[in-house]
């Protein structure tokens, strides 16, 4: 007790505070879809890790890849310099589960940065300046990830951000009529997290597609919380019949480790490495223990077939998330929005799951939602396992 208590101590006076009301959890452990406290007390990890912890917590076959690649060599230079193996080899197995047009890798830290570099190359190959996005997307943190999430209270601190970025509604036809020539590009997330778990119209998103494509703007489609399965499909825009012009991932991809990455044609790519020359350049964007890490939990995703899973699991979720204090369920895969009456209800049973063993999370734009998207490996006995300690802790709440 006294250590946790000193822990807790020196986390409150000499970490940045994100929020004044962090989980203050101490861990020691985490496997599978668990995470044990310095307590000895166990919760199911009910998000995995904010969507990053696709395949669970510390599997053995990625821990063992990450062992060997220590012994070999960490980082040794600046990113696009050395050909370091573990990035060709990540790059070419993604790639093979890619659409042909998608045929170059830049391997970055984050999702936020990868949006970044998306950003620039956009504006870079097309030689235009302006960017489409939608009102409560959420995109990252950095400030041109930030100039695009079209979320005012968020924004208003940090102006002036990007110059020449116009929000628009999801599913709105006054988006597509704003694509023209002096686009550069369209930025979605496929399917919008933060405001709710917000899927795109079939028809929409496709005519968004084509108007970029007659317009000449480049597409960019952010997967950062829906890719590697998540929505029962390795990648979320396969459900859709579209195909980005560059696509940005990050989260699950390091599996575990920070990495992020963003895709597009090499000929669109290679704008980004004359006039100037290091035109976007990262030191440890695609560190090799990142890479193996992500290749190895790639593999074993598509090794353990748990993506075939997913539309059963999604099933049982669905079948049994009812009860009178919930409003709504929305869900894509094994990705669920539960919506509450309001903010307060939906803290109360976040507080209640905590206790009773249940990590869960918020959604930043709907702050009467609930997350809930546990590792696409959880088995069916965890799984109605999350679902009792779920409803139990919503009966509490709603007495």
């Amino acid at each position: 007790m006294q250590l946790s208590n000193e822990l807790k101590k020196k986390f409150w006076n000499q970490i940045a505070q994100t929020s004044p009301n962090p989980l203050g959890i101490v861990p020691t452990k985490a496997k599978g879809i668990y995470i044990w406290d310095i307590a000895g007390k166990k919760y199911i990890d009910g998000c995995s890790g904010i969507h990053v912890t696709n395949i669970g917590h510390c599997p053995t076959a990625v821990i063992e890849t990450i062992h060997q690649q220590v012994e070999k060599y960490l980082h040794l230079t600046v990113y696009g310099e050395m050909i370091i193996s573990p990035q060709v080899a990540f790059a070419s197995v993604l790639l093979q589960h890619l659409p042909s047009s998608l045929s170059n890798v830049y391997f970055t830290n984050s999702g936020s940065e990868a949006i970044e570099g998306a950003l620039k190359l956009a504006r870079k190959y097309t030689g235009r300046q302006k960017i489409i996005a939608c009102k409560n997307a959420y995109h990252g943190s950095t400030l041109g990830a930030l100039s695009i999430i079209g979320n005012k209270k968020w924004q208003k601190p940090f102006e002036p951000l990007l110059p020449k970025v116009e929000h628009y509604s999801f599913n709105s036809d006054n988006l597509i009529k704003a694509i023209n020539n002096k686009t550069a590009c369209v930025v979605l997330e496929t399917i919008q997290g933060e405001a709710g778990l917000i899927k795109p119209d079939k028809e929409w998103i496709n005519a968004v597609a084509l108007q970029c494509k007659k317009k000449g703007a480049l597409l960019i489609l952010d997967e950062n919380q829906v890719a590697f399965g998540r929505t029962g499909k390795i990648w979320a825009f396969e459900a859709y019949k579209i195909v980005p012009d560059i696509l940005v991932l990050g989260k699950s991809l390091g599996g575990g480790l920070p990495l992020g990455a963003f895709i597009a044609h090499k000929k669109v790519m290679q704008t980004l490495s004359m006039n100037p020359i290091l035109g976007h350049i990262t030191t440890f964007g695609g560190h090799p223990l990142c890479c193996v890490s992500g290749l190895s939990s790639f593999q074993e995703l598509l090794k353990k077939k748990y993506i075939k899973d997913i539309p059963k699991k999604e099933t049982y979720l669905r079948k049994h998330l009812i009860h009178p204090t919930i409003k709504e369920v929305r869900h894509a895969g094994l990705w669920f929005c539960i919506v509450f009456k309001n903010e307060d209800i939906n803290m109360k049973v976040r507080q209640q799951c905590l206790k009773n063993g249940l990590l869960t999370d918020l959604f930043i734009f709907s702050p009467e939602c609930l997350r809930i998207a546990p590792p696409l490996s959880i088995n069916f006995k965890e799984l109605e396992t999350l679902t009792h300690i779920l409803l139990k802790s919503i009966r509490a709440v709603a007495v």
